[in-house]
């Protein structure tokens, strides 16, 4: 999401808008009292008077989990695809040979 911020300046009574990427979006939106209580009762003591923070935190913590949740899914479908388990074994058939090279194991 790339947003914008309007900053407009008069010069000599001639208005101009100048356009700058921020790394702050903001935004209006209501919560559920019950949500937002229940939130900071749970919340590092660091985070339960600060709305602001508290909110950015359970985002980066959601954004986390999902991504986790969708490598693990992919992880698992990949695990159980025939295709990608012969050739895993293919590989560690392929392998088996260099363990008895009698190298050490580093």
């Amino acid at each position: 999401m790339r947003v914008t911020v309007q900053k407009t300046t008069t010069k000599k009574g001639a208005r101009r808008t100048v356009s700058a990427a921020s790394n702050t979006v903001r935004r209006s939106f209501a919560l559920p009292r019950h949500v937002v209580t229940e939130a900071a009762a749970v919340a590092p003591a660091e985070l339960q008077d600060n709305l602001n923070r508290l909110v950015t935190t359970a985002l980066q913590e959601y954004t986390e989990t999902r991504k986790r949740r969708t490598f693990e899914a992919a992880m698992a479908a990949m695990a159980a695809d025939p295709a990608i388990r012969r050739a895993s074994a293919e590989l560690m058939t392929a392998f088996r040979t260099t363990e008895a090279d009698g190298l050490p194991n580093d």
